[in-house]
């Protein structure tokens, strides 16, 4: 009897779930009645925008960062309300416990809203205070959607407006994806520092406008690579400071409509707190609901870095480029099958996407700065483009460094023998020796060997312009590569 109670309270259990499914709960704002199903934690306004804007598979639930930011911020408001005395506290506590369930990633199933939206991100933002206050609602032990108990608007909402959440939850999410980036760009330069260490002792002939030029060492080739991506690091750390600026509490244009004197520097203060990021209120609300110029600036540096990964992985193209008709001074790692036609072909695969990758970001911030040229009078409508190519452009970023590190940089090998050779047969040995051959003689030498065919050293020999000993001393690694 006890087993077949708790197959048969098992059974109600799925059948009442199953009804939900097929149950709906109707909801009304300013155009009208929707019903809503019922086991959706968004609302009315939500359905709208998904109804709307099918423009891309770029959801919001795609971007945890932005879903993160977003609950912190509605958490954040709620304290400084009730601080206040604005907001209870039995609606504050339900809508920081609802924030919290939504920062844990639980629900992240429910913004499934396109990131590409009109109305400057109010979508995403009623997206979010739908969710927070169904969650909360049911903590309260009621049913979602009975919003005369808790208001998505009245109350999550409360002393707040899209173009002051939107923005600043918008900064948020691109301090929470810095942190990946940034790992991944520290560990690629780690990799390259290794490289040029293990290649320190093979010299090669550097080239100038795809020409001949003078020696150096495969080590302080990769040492440039390393140093190159190294100078990003301090300047997304400095431009990221920019983000931490935010207009909490201007609300709709900046003149603080609706809210308190003091509720914004309350409010950044508790999400300061959270967040464990020390934000500042705007100086000025006003410019700062409509400038998106920090946005642009940061995309800049992250256009900057992506150029600079596309001539890094253009450069070891070339570098490895034959492996036997073609220059050969490194050998980049066999990743999989060049050609469906030419057997043992192998191709640099992961360097060509890379600079894809690159192109991809360089798109992206054309958009961005097109968006944000685009913004009228108080306010910008546009951000939502802006935020999803910046927070893409992070993304490829970090994973394309991820995978140019572990699939390629790695496991690059110095070709030594191949950067001798090549190397002996250049004109770019007389350079080194011009202090002491002079440059006429220099010049004749070049022309003679470019004419003939021969090697500099070999003339030089021939015609005894420097003892045996001088051009060992010349030709030693720290002469050719240094200063005199």
């Amino acid at each position: 009897m006890i087993f077949r109670s708790y197959i048969f309270s098992k059974v109600q259990h799925a059948l009442k779930k199953a009804m939900e499914n097929f149950s709906y709960r109707q909801e009304k704002d300013l155009l009208g009645k929707m019903e809503i199903i019922n086991t959706a934690y968004f609302g009315i306004q939500t359905q709208r925008a998904i109804n709307n804007f099918d423009l891309t598979e770029k959801k919001l639930k795609h971007y945890p960062e932005l879903i993160r930011a977003l609950a912190y911020i509605k958490s954040a408001c709620a304290k400084a309300n009730s601080k206040l005395n604005d907001l209870s506290e039995v609606k504050s506590k339900a809508i920081c416990t609802a924030a919290n369930k939504v920062l844990s990633g639980e629900y992240d199933h429910s913004f499934p809203i396109d990131m590409v939206q009109g109305g400057a991100g109010t979508s995403t933002n009623m997206n979010i205070n739908e969710v927070i206050a169904n969650i909360a609602l049911e903590e309260l032990g009621i049913e979602k959607g009975n919003y005369q108990h808790l208001h998505p608007n009245t109350d999550v909402n409360m002393s707040q407006s899209t173009n002051d959440v939107y923005p600043s939850a918008v900064r948020l999410a691109v301090l929470f994806r810095q942190e990946p980036l940034l790992m991944a760009l520290e560990k690629l330069v780690q990799a390259f520092s290794e490289k040029g260490v293990q290649f320190c002792g093979v010299l090669k002939l550097a080239r100038t406008q795809l020409q001949d030029a003078v020696p150096m060492t495969l080590g302080q080739e990769f040492s440039g690579f390393a140093n190159t991506l190294k100078e990003d690091i301090k300047l997304l750390k400095q431009t990221s400071a920019l983000l931490t600026e935010i207009n909490i509490g201007g609300t709709a244009v900046g003149t603080g409509i609706n809210a308190k004197e003091n509720f914004g520097k309350l409010a950044i203060e508790t999400l300061s707190e959270l967040t464990k990021l020390n934000f500042t209120q705007a100086s000025d609300l006003i410019e700062a609901s409509s400038d998106m110029g920090a946005f642009v600036i940061y995309s800049a540096v992250l256009k900057r870095l992506a150029l600079k990964l596309s001539k890094i992985s253009n450069d070891l193209r070339l570098l490895s480029m034959g492996p036997r008709a073609g220059i050969g001074e490194i050998s980049l790692p066999s990743k999989q099958p060049g050609s469906s036609i030419m057997p043992g072909k192998v191709n640099p695969v992961i360097p060509e996407a890379v600079s894809q990758c690159s192109y991809q970001v360089i798109g992206n911030d054309m958009a961005i700065t097109m968006a944000a040229e685009a913004g009228q009078l108080q306010l910008n409508a546009m951000e939502p483009l802006i935020t999803v190519n910046l927070l893409d452009s992070m993304n490829i970023l970090t994973k394309s460094m991820r995978m140019f590190k572990v699939h390629c940089v790695d496991g690059i090998k110095a070709n030594k023998s191949r950067c001798s050779d090549l190397l002996e047969q250049s004109l770019g040995l007389v350079t080194a020796l011009n202090p002491y051959l002079g440059y006429e003689m220099s010049t004749v030498v070049a022309e003679r060997a470019l004419a003939g065919g021969e090697s500099v050293i070999d003339i030089i020999k021939k015609e005894k312009l420097l003892t045996p000993e001088q051009l060992s001393t010349i030709l030693n690694i720290e002469k050719m590569t240094q200063p005199i």
